[in-house]
């Protein structure tokens, strides 16, 4: 068996697996693997498969699969999960795989990913969502404001709006995504990722970056933006979703790992679904 820390030189072997899985949970893209490494730990697992061993925002260590359920060695899976807590993120469609025999299942209600249809983020229509308008509508009538796709040309004015946001938080680095997100500008072009910017009054007001994680399904690892332009969140997310190909239903938001203000505007948004993930244990007497 072979460990090593999880590095960009894994890209070429991890990012063809991960994407051939098609789920649309955020983890299983390699630009989020490789951008949050140091938050959990992150390391590959070589032993005759490929495993990405890990630890949860919650303190429990665990192995996350490259390939379906089903294609699993049941036998030396039931070995490696000797040495670990969990196997996740479980999607609930693989579930059936596990004998509950041998296994137990369960469910944490800050693990699951926030879906929203490009639809709805594209139109914010509703009664729910009036807030949601009222906020867009404000900023289009008090900022001259144009959106732009994030081009290597444009990173330092993301930058500059990440040094800006980190600057309002009033927290430390370290109590922030400031790093892997400074490091996803910082490596655009090698995790091949994608964004939009916006400005307002001729000044970077706000960016959004992420990338595909299935046909039908675009997660979003990062959105940032200087709050003293009133509604650019709802402006960024709005545009962002009317120029999105039209192959995508769903943008992904990720979870929000039991914060409470993650889970606030998360949800003031409405999801259509939320994504759970399954950690599945081995019974110990088995």
């Amino acid at each position: 068996m072979r460990i090593e820390p999880l590095g960009l030189h894994h890209k070429d072997v991890l990012a063809p697996l991960l994407r051939a899985i098609t789920v649309p949970i955020s983890e299983y893209c390699f630009a989020n693997l490789y951008l949050f490494r140091e938050s959990h730990g992150y390391e590959v697992l070589s032993d005759g498969g490929l495993f990405i061993k890990g630890r949860t925002y919650d303190g429990s260590t665990y192995l996350m699969p490259t390939v379906p359920a089903e294609q699993l060695d049941a036998s030396r899976l039931q070995e490696l999960l000797r040495d670990v807590d969990l196997l996740f993120p479980v999607p609930e469609e693989w579930l059936g795989a596990f004998d509950p025999g041998r296994y137990e299942v369960s469910f944490h209600e800050g693990d699951a990913d926030y879906l929203y249809t490009v639809e709805k983020m594209g139109t914010l229509a509703g009664r729910k969502l009036h807030k949601k308008r009222n906020l867009l509508k404000q900023f289009l009538e008090a900022y001259r404001h144009e959106a732009l796709p994030l081009t290597t040309g444009r990173l330092d004015d993301a930058r500059q709006v990440l040094d800006g946001w980190q600057k309002e938080s009033g927290l430390d680095r370290g109590g922030t995504d400031y790093g892997p997100c400074r490091e996803a500008l910082d490596r655009y072009e090698e995790l091949v990722l994608c964004g939009g910017i916006t400005y307002a009054e001729g000044e970077p007001a706000g960016f959004l970056l992420g990338e595909e994680v299935n046909d039908e399904t675009f997660v979003l690892h990062f959105a940032k933006a200087l709050t003293k332009f009133k509604g650019v969140y709802q402006f960024m997310f709005n545009n962002f979703a009317k120029i999105l190909p039209p192959k995508y239903t769903y943008l992904n938001l990720e979870q929000d790992l039991d914060k409470e203000n993650l889970r606030v505007f998360k949800s003031s948004y409405v999801p259509d679904v939320l994504v759970k993930k399954a950690r599945v244990r081995l019974r110990r007497y088995v």
